[in-house]
C-alpha cells in the first residue's frame, strides 16, 4: 500500500516545478558525494516521527505520529568531522489544531545536510540545515479528508540537531529535532512552523571497525 502511494505521489510530482527542484538538489548531492567517493559510505535509515505545528504566539498543536525512511551518504572530512546528506520520505503534520480540532497530514521529501563531530567510541553530534518538499497535504475535519496543498508552502526550511551512535557492526541509532524556520502557511498572514522529533535506526554498508584504531566510519 505504501509503495503504491509513493508511486502515485511521484507521478503527480512530475508535472510540477517541485520535481525539478528535487532532481536538481539530488544531482548536486550525488555529484558532491561522488567527488568524495573514496571517503563516502552509504546506508539506509528509517524510524518514527513526532511532528507538530508551532505558531508565532508560542502556541502549539499536539504531536502527530508518523515515519521517515530513505538513504544517506556519510562523507569523511577528517577523523573527527564528516558531512552526512540524506534523502528521506517523511510523514508529518499535526493533531488537534484549534479552534476546530482538525488534523493535518503533510508528507515531505526531506533533504538534511548534517555536519557531524565523531567521538572515538562511536557517538556523534550532528547539526545542519534541512529543506523539505511537500508532496501531499490533507486536512481531516469531522471524519472528512480534503486536499490542503493550496494552504501550505511547497517548501519548508528547518534546522536539525541531534546525536547518533554507530556500532562496529554498521548498525546505528539516531535521534534529532528539526526546528522549523520558514513559515509554511500559504493561506493567511498567520505564521505556522513545522517542528519534528525523529528517532530511528540506520545501517551503513561496507562498514568496518578496526580494533587496532580508534576511528570508525
Amino acid at each position: 500500500m505504501i509503495c503504491k502511494d509513493l508511486w502515485k505521489y511521484f507521478c503527480e510530482l512530475t508535472n510540477h516545478n517541485i520535481m525539478k527542484k528535487i532532481l536538481l538538489l539530488s544531482l548536486i548531492i550525488i555529484t558532491s558525494t561522488l567527488s568524495f567517493s573514496q571517503k563516502a559510505h552509504f546506508g539506509l535509515k528509517g524510524g518514527v516521527n513526532f511532528s507538530r505545528f508551532t505558531f508565532k504566539d508560542n502556541d502549539a498543536t499536539d504531536y502527530r505520529t508518523g515515519f521517515h525512511a530513505g538513504i544517506l551518504s556519510h562523507i569523511h572530512l577528517n577523523k573527527q568531522f564528516a558531512i552526512q546528506p540524506e534523502l528521506l520520505y517523511s510523514t508529518q503534520g499535526a493533531e488537534k489544531i484549534s479552534p476546530i480540532n482538525s488534523k493535518t497530514k503533510l508528507d515531505y521529501i526531506n533533504i538534511p545536510i548534517l555536519l557531524q563531530y565523531m567521538f572515538d567510541n562511536g557517538f556523534r553530534l550532528q547539526a545542519g540545515p534541512q529543506i523539505g518538499f511537500l508532496v501531499k497535504a490533507e486536512r481531516i475535519l469531522l471524519g472528512t479528508n480534503a486536499n490542503a496543498k493550496d494552504i501550505y508552502e511547497s517548501t519548508d526550511i528547518g534546522l536539525a540537531a541531534g546525536i547518533g551512535y554507530l556500532s562496529p557492526s554498521g548498525l546505528g541509532i539516531d535521534g534529532r529535532y528539526v526546528f522549523g524556520i520558514s513559515n509554511i502557511n500559504d493561506a493567511s498572514s498567520a505564521e505556522v512552523h513545522n517542528n519534528l522529533a525523529q528517532f530511528g535506526l540506520f545501517y551503513m554498508f561496507h562498514h568496518t571497525a578496526n580494533k587496532h584504531t580508534k576511528h570508525r566510519n
